[in-house]
């Protein structure tokens, strides 16, 4: 349930243990299997109907977050046979990975039926004892145009890599984009965006326009008609100079409010980077587990 005010973002579940700092940022072996088994999965489930990589992958309690999905593996193994069937050319075109601690978060354009522009989605998963445990996730379509020139997926700074940079970036940058968020988007204080954001900044965000002002007039339109907007961060999860926030967001009092994963690349102690999927909380949903 949404919270009566957002919750400083020190206070949300971050991967591993304690503030800023996951467990094992020196397991890399640990961290890239998870990587590997996610993506495995999300092909297999999507691309190849495979009930195995699920049987292999994926633990029998499974606990899933997607409002149409209720718990459990077969689910899982039931979609993907379904999928098969219905959109036998469907792609699952994974942008990046990174991961944390227990956690892999996913950035992919899904796409089911070929010559469309598909969703844009966030998946995050929780890994317990070397198997899938729980799942998360945000999609919107991809729109036709952007105001800022750039599509929800290409990276755009330089290097243009998807890849994240060096773990011991991790901690630094992590550190960064909560203070980022908390003043940005729980206090709604713009002065955040001159004291976190680089002159080079490019966003993805279909409907905000490029740039250090760009975000500004963005967002600063979305706090005056929001007045009582709150922003509630749930988790982060972050790899080298990607750092990613699966937050609620709720524009006033009783309502539902909005799933949104944030994700930022970080360069040289700024942010120069952001991405984001927006998917509306529903009424009703398949499981008990609400989307955060």
């Amino acid at each position: 349930m949404p919270a009566a005010s957002a919750a400083p973002v020190s206070q949300v579940s971050h991967a591993g243990s304690g503030f800023g700092f996951g467990f094992g940022y020196g397991d890399s072996a640990r961290l890239a299997y998870q990587k590997r088994v996610v993506t495995r999965v999300l092909k297999g489930v999507f691309e190849e109907g495979d009930a195995e990589v699920v049987d292999r992958y994926v633990r029998p309690d499974y606990i899933q977050h997607n409002p149409v999905a209720p718990d459990g593996a077969e689910t899982l193994k039931n979609l993907g046979a379904a999928l098969a069937r219905q959109f036998p050319d469907a792609r699952y075109d994974i942008k990046r990975v990174i991961s944390e601690g227990d956690l892999v978060l996913v950035h992919s354009n899904v796409v089911m039926t070929p010559g469309t522009r598909g969703s844009a989605v966030f998946d995050i998963f929780r890994f317990q004892g070397g198997k899938i445990a729980e799942h998360w996730d945000v999609g919107q379509n991809v729109p036709e145009t952007s105001v800022n020139g750039n599509d929800m997926f290409s990276t755009e700074s330089w290097p243009r890599t998807e890849a994240p940079g060096p773990r011991w970036q991790t901690a630094y940058n992590k550190r960064l984009v909560t203070a980022y968020v908390d003043q940005l988007l729980v206090k709604k204080d713009l002065a955040a965006v001159d004291k976190y954001v680089g002159p080079e900044y490019h966003q993805h965000n279909p409907t905000i326009a490029d740039g250090v002002e760009g975000v500004k007039a963005g967002l600063g339109a979305y706090f005056e008609a929001f007045p009582k907007l709150t922003v509630t961060p749930k988790r982060i999860v972050a790899e080298g100079d990607l750092v990613a926030v699966h937050s609620h967001y709720v524009n006033a009092p009783g309502e539902r409010g909005t799933a949104i994963v944030d994700l930022f690349r970080v360069r040289g102690g700024k942010i120069v980077e952001h991405w984001d999927v927006l998917q509306d909380v529903p009424e009703t949903s398949a499981n008990d587990n609400t989307m955060f």
